[in-house]
């Protein structure tokens, strides 16, 4: 696996995303960059050499406060099982705008990483996840990736694992 051109300087949302997880982790993460972009679950999958089902996807929704679905790649979030889940009405919840997704988590869309949110929100983790000895997921932008454990996954977002896919 390579992590793009060896001349090419990582993207400087992904170094600080690696950055940070060091420093406030003690978390070394390795970053794989792919200028093709892994914006979708299935194009992470095919640059990285994976089954789509290990693709940690990072999904804001908004149900009744910013929440984050670590949901795999071949799954989509069940927004009637997050109702149910955060004790709200099926019909408030939604996938939240990019402006509340940089605001309340630091992060842009397509590069949400499952852990180091600027605001401290409820993290889910798609129990699918759990079945897998390696996941991929967001390391800050759309083309950064990082491989990582789905327990230390859990551990490091304090993430509830649920059965919340559709």
């Amino acid at each position: 696996m390579c992590s793009g051109p060896a001349s090419a300087p990582m993207h400087e949302r992904a170094a600080d995303f690696a950055e940070r997880a060091a420093a406030e982790l003690d978390l070394e993460v390795d970053v794989h960059e792919f200028p093709e972009g892994t914006k979708t679950a299935a194009d992470a999958a095919a640059v990285i050499g994976c089954d789509v089902a290990q693709i940690a996807s990072s999904i804001a929704m908004v149900a009744d406060e910013l929440v984050v679905v670590v949901t795999s790649g071949a799954n989509r979030v069940d927004e009637a099982a997050l109702a149910e889940l955060r004790g709200v009405d099926p019909d408030v919840v939604r996938m939240a705008e990019p402006d509340e997704v940089k605001e309340t988590l630091g992060w842009s869309i397509g590069g949400v990483p499952p852990f180091l949110h600027e605001t401290d929100v409820p993290v889910y983790l798609d129990e699918t996840l759990t079945t897998f000895e390696t996941v991929w997921a967001a390391a800050g932008t759309p083309e950064a990736v990082f491989p990582i454990a789905p327990d230390r996954l859990e551990a490091l977002a304090g993430a509830t694992v649920v059965d919340v896919a559709g």
